[in-house]
């Protein structure tokens, strides 16, 4: 079973790629490929979430 699939779907929605991701987080791209592998805490994951929605925004503007 895959882990942390609420943020793997909202990156494929959002069309952004995982580095972009993890840059707009402030890790690295192999730290944050590594942080995926594990179900996150709810509070980092929603860190994320909020990450992508912002980011999903200032795109469509």
């Amino acid at each position: 079973m895959m882990n942390n699939i609420e943020i793997r779907t909202a990156i494929k929605e959002s069309g952004f790629k995982h580095w972009q991701i993890a840059d707009m987080i402030g890790v690295a791209d192999t730290t944050f490929c590594r942080m995926l592998r594990r179900e996150l805490p709810e509070d980092k994951k929603q860190g994320i979430l909020t990450a992508i929605q912002t980011a999903k925004r200032r795109t469509e503007q």
